[in-house]
């Protein structure tokens, strides 16, 4: 029988479907055969999901920061892959990018309580996390140690959280307690409450707790309220655990477990820097760092406009006129440039004190140049100072939400008002660049304003005795954001103990 064109068409047909069948049954025996693992190491992307938070991720002058980010970044490192980060602005959202696995795991100061590991394993604990009662420390009222001792008293609590279940447990079977479960605020609102005698207590995390204190002095720890639960990243229920495995021997390593300690002391225990003035230390490094300084401040000024006593004070603020200086975010020299600042003014060795000062006053004036030019001095250098500080995008937040508030987006008291309110998240959640520590460029620009008045005093008196009278435009040059008619009484005001 001979072939026809037709059983020759069904023949090859045939093969051709049986080849595509055996190389697809191959591609997906060696799919199955790659790990969680391999597949991540082969994409080259560790996708982690976070919230905007001071415990988790927040941009610091521009750059990524958080315990959260830099643990994430250096599991991503020891990976080999580089680190994708998804910040979400909820919980809601971050627990559906986890369960529809649009995220490998997930990193955000989580609580990994029973009814969470039902539904996700819970990887290596890294912490363990207490609900503590905070109260305000005030003369003769000792602090509670007991339930008892809060009988009559009016605790604020966020409704729904871990804390509000510790605290009932706590306090069962005691009446008289006024709890209060405000919907509209969150837990730094909580603290102001406290500190401003609002409310008797507050129940938070004691790690949080650690990252704002220096914010509100007087308020302490009385006790925690029952056992510590642990904290770790959640990741999804699967067979493979190539991935878990890889985590685990992450956090074995001893550099793992260095990291986190200094990532804790970093941004759950530091205290905050804005707070320091000695005169005493003040005339000792204006005499020993200053000076030698001097030439570089001088040619500063000149190539900027910004007046010597401006300059000085910033730089003393920053680091105290020590070139050496080094924060625990990585920012250092006399100007405490980040790597990104060093690099937009071309800024090779930040431990360089001339090309630390002259490259700071270039980073000034540029941000300066940012401000509309329709705000007036002072306010306009006010503004570049906490631009400065806390970065463009963050102050841009805070002129929008004043204005949003009812105030005045280019007069720097009623920016300064609202510019803390960036670490609420009520208000953060709803801005472009999140949340930041607001509290700081308002100390940080109040310091410098009483800086230079000391630095204008202290200065003239020590060229006084050295019998070299300071230049006139040292002092009061055209550009600066102060007129200084009565430098001693100003001096006095600010830092002269009451009589």
């Amino acid at each position: 029988m001979i072939p026809t064109q037709k059983s020759n068409y069904l023949r090859e047909l045939l093969l051709t479907l049986l080849v595509l069948g055996l190389t697809f049954a191959v591609v997906l025996i060696s799919l199955n055969n790659a790990t969680q693992l391999k597949l991540i190491q082969n994409q080259g992307k560790l996708r982690v999901g976070t919230i905007n938070s001071p415990m988790t991720w927040y941009l610091q002058r521009g750059d990524p920061a958080g315990f959260e980010y830099e643990l994430s970044k250096a599991f991503a490192d020891y990976l080999g892959v580089e680190l994708e980060l998804t910040v979400n602005r909820d919980y809601n959202e971050l627990f559906n990018d986890l369960q529809g696995r649009s995220v490998h795991f997930l990193a955000a100061n989580l609580l990994a309580t029973d009814e969470r590991r039902l539904l996700f394993k819970a990887g290596p604990i890294y912490r363990e996390s207490n609900s503590v009662l905070i109260h305000r420390q005030r003369q003769g009222i000792p602090a509670p140690q007991t339930a008892e001792d809060l009988v009559n008293s009016r605790i604020g609590v966020l409704p729904g959280t871990s804390h509000e279940a510790s605290l009932h447990n706590y306090i069962s079977g005691i009446d008289s307690i006024d709890i209060i479960t405000p919907t509209d605020a969150d837990s730094i609102d909580l603290l102001r409450a406290v500190h401003e005698g609002e409310l008797d207590y507050t129940v938070t995390d004691t790690f949080f707790f650690g990252t704002q204190r220096s914010f509100f002095p007087g308020l302490q720890e009385a006790f925690a309220l029952g056992e510590p639960i642990a904290v770790s990243w959640l990741l999804p229920l699967q067979k493979d655990q190539s991935f878990i495995n890889a985590l685990n021997d992450f956090f074995a390593e001893p550099d793992t477990q260095a990291l986190i300690t200094e990532l804790e002391a970093r941004y759950f225990t530091q205290e905050n820097p804005l707070n320091f003035f000695d005169t005493v230390s003040f005339r000792n490094h204006l005499t020993e760092r200053f000076m030698p300084l001097k030439p570089y401040f001088s040619q500063a000024a000149e190539n900027t406009g910004f007046a010597l006593p401006l300059l000085a004070a910033i730089a003393y603020q920053e680091s105290h006129w020590n070139a050496d200086a080094v924060s625990p975010t990585g920012v250092r020299g006399v100007m405490m440039l980040t790597n990104a600042a060093a690099s937009e003014v071309n800024i090779e060795d930040r431990t360089d004190a001339k090309q630390s000062i002259l490259g700071g006053a270039q980073y000034l004036l540029n941000v300066k140049q940012r401000i509309p030019e329709r705000i007036p001095e002072p306010d306009h250098t006010w503004f570049a100072l906490a631009a400065y500080n806390i970065g463009y995008g963050h102050l841009e937040d805070a002129r929008r939400l004043t204005q949003q508030l009812d105030g005045d987006p280019d007069r720097w008291s009623d920016v300064r008002s609202h510019l803390p309110k960036l670490a609420q998240e009520r208000y953060y959640s709803q801005l472009r660049y999140g949340y930041a520590r607001g509290h700081e460029p308002v100390r940080y620009v109040d310091n410098i304003r009483r800086y230079i008045d000391v630095f204008e005093w202290e200065y003239q008196l020590l060229t006084r005795e050295n019998q070299e009278p300071p230049a006139e435009d040292e002092i009061t040059n055209g550009n600066n954001p102060e007129d200084f008619r009565d430098i001693s009484e100003k001096v006095l005001r600010n830092f002269a103990p009451s009589l």
